[in-house]
Order: structure tokens, then sequence, then C-alpha cells
């Protein structure tokens, strides 16, 4: 392909010739000649980066426009020579980064399990003491209840034994706010037995069975006692003696109450924990003072031969009739 010639002699009004080369250099692949000022054609310029300057009166330029106005073809250096320019991080920041980042999550992590530990320890032992509290409670409020008849002794025994298999039974006038009063209505006057049972995961627990006094007790109290407290380590009893002055482990008259009793009961906190126990002591002072026959069914008095009651009418008489004088 034939290039056109460029004219040679400038003008005022005819953009020089040098000028013009820059123009067409600038937008199209051409390099102009020095000597004739002619258009060769020239691959696509690439950007130069990092080369030294020399001075202008070297005939040497910076830049492909600068090159164009002075008439010389521009020269790209190699690239091998050129020192590439870095992004992105190396193998070992990344590696440091990561490191740093598990230090982080470990921290928080090892903080969040000790407060949901501290917060778990701390329920326990709260429900533990709410428990404990229950069944001291109910224990009181029963005891304190407690009832005998001298004339009916033999439905009124109060029987008391320790070890293993402990266990504590007496009847006693319950409230209507003791647990499981309305399952028997007005019936108040039950026998309650405390006693320290076998539970299905083999701890042991403290359960609480009511029967109305002379009346036999029914499958769902057997087979479903209220259970007053688990994971029971003791329960133990001891009865004030007064001829003695003493503590005694064993209540013997059975048909007589105690005046002053003390139970003793340990719970454990965790029951995967047997060194984690609390215990609890009470001193109960109960009635002991029986109901005496004459209370229990009063009897009239007796009547002299051809009196009469006080406030009432003389035998025989009529009502609304006065007697005879």
């Amino acid at each position: 392909m034939k290039m056109l010639p460029v004219h040679a002699n400038p003008g005022p009004s005819i953009i020089s010739a040098r000028f013009w080369s820059a123009a067409v250099l600038c937008r199209f692949p051409f390099v102009v000649s020095a000597p004739n000022h002619e258009l060769q054609p020239f691959r696509k310029l690439q950007p130069v980066r990092n080369v030294p300057a020399r001075s202008k009166a070297a005939g040497d330029c910076r830049t492909p426009r600068a090159c164009a106005k002075f008439g010389e073809a521009v020269k790209v250096p190699p690239t091998s020579n050129i020192p590439a320019r870095r992004f992105g991080f190396t193998l070992i920041e990344m590696l440091v980064s990561i490191a740093i980042l598990a230090l982080v999550i470990v921290a928080i992590y090892s903080s969040w399990t000790a407060i949901l530990r501290a917060s778990k320890t701390g329920l326990r032992a709260a429900a533990a003491v709410q428990r404990s509290r229950i069944a001291v409670r109910m224990i009181e409020d029963s005891l304190t209840s407690a009832r005998s008849f001298i004339a009916n002794r033999q439905y009124y025994g109060f029987v008391a034994q320790n070890g293993d298999d402990a266990s504590l039974s007496f009847v006693a006038r319950l409230s209507k706010s003791f647990p499981r009063s309305g399952k028997f209505g007005d019936l108040d006057v039950r026998r309650v037995t405390f006693s320290l049972e076998s539970a299905p995961d083999g701890s042991r627990r403290l359960v609480l069975r009511q029967v109305p006094l002379l009346l036999k007790e029914d499958i769902d109290e057997k087979d479903h006692p209220i259970v007053v407290a688990k994971d029971v380590k003791k329960f133990s009893m001891r009865f004030w003696d007064p001829r003695l002055n003493e503590w005694e482990d064993e209540w013997k008259d059975t048909n007589q109450i105690p005046r002053l009793m003390s139970f003793t009961l340990r719970l454990a906190d965790n029951p995967h924990d047997p060194t984690a126990q609390r215990e609890v002591s009470r001193i109960v002072s109960l009635p002991a003072n029986a109901v005496q026959p004459m209370w229990q069914a009063p009897r009239l008095p007796q009547i002299p031969f051809g009196g009469m009651l006080p406030g009432g009418m003389p035998p025989g008489g009529t009502p609304g009739v006065i007697p005879a004088q």
C-alpha cells in the first residue's frame, strides 16, 4: 500500500507536517519517518514504564506524542528487565493471618463455653436449693399437723425407721394447701408416709404417699407418689426422749407422738458428682398431746330420777302445758 507524501512547505493556513503527522499518529497506527515525512505502518504502541528519560537536546523523548512531534520512532524497551509490581499477599502472610484469626476464634469460644458452664452450674445449684426448701417445708407442715386419739390408737400409730430404706408414717390433719389435697376433697385426716426409694435412673429419691384414714391405698397413689426430693443421699431422724433427756435414733412408742423430732436431709447438687452435696437439718415441735376420749365423744350427764336437764322439760311433760303444782 503506497502512502501519500506530506506537504513539505508549512504555511500559516496549513497544519505543519510534523504536527499533522503527530495527529495522525494519535489516531492511526502509523509512524512518521524524519527524512521524507512519509507514513510507515507500525505496530500498536505499548505503554512505556520506568524508562529513563533523556534530554530533548539528545534527540530523545519521553512519550509517543512527543516522539511523533520530533519525527522519531518510539523505542519500547524490553519488558523482561522491568520489575513486576506485586499484588496480593505472600504465603507466609496468609499463614500468619490465619493463625491470628484462629487464636481469636479460640478465645471467643473459650469465653462463651465458660459463660455457659457457669450459667448451668448456677441454675443447677438454685434448683437444688429450691427442691430442698420445698421438701423441708412439706415435712415440717405435715409433722406440725400430726394427730392422735386415745380412743382409737390403733389407727394413729407413729412409725419411723432409719437406714437405707428410711421411712416415716403418721396421721395428720392436713390443710387445703397441702400438695394433692384437691384429690381427697374433704378427707383432711390422712395417713402421710415419707419413704426413701430408688428412682428409675438408679438414684435415690424421697416420695410422699397419702391415704385417707380408714381407707385403703389406691393404685394411682401407690404407683405415682409425690416426688419430694431427688438425688437424696441421706434421710435420717432422731427423737427426743424426755425420760432420758437425750436424742434417740429409734422411736419405740408407736402409739404416742414424740414431743421433739429432728430430721436431716442430704441432697446432691449434681448426680454425677458425689462430692457436691447439700445437707439440711430441722428440729420440729410436734403436738404430742393425744385427744382424750371424752373430748372425742363427750357423754351426756346422768339425769337424776324425777329431775330434768338444765333448760329442759321434766320427764313426761307436754310442751306448752304448765305442770300442776
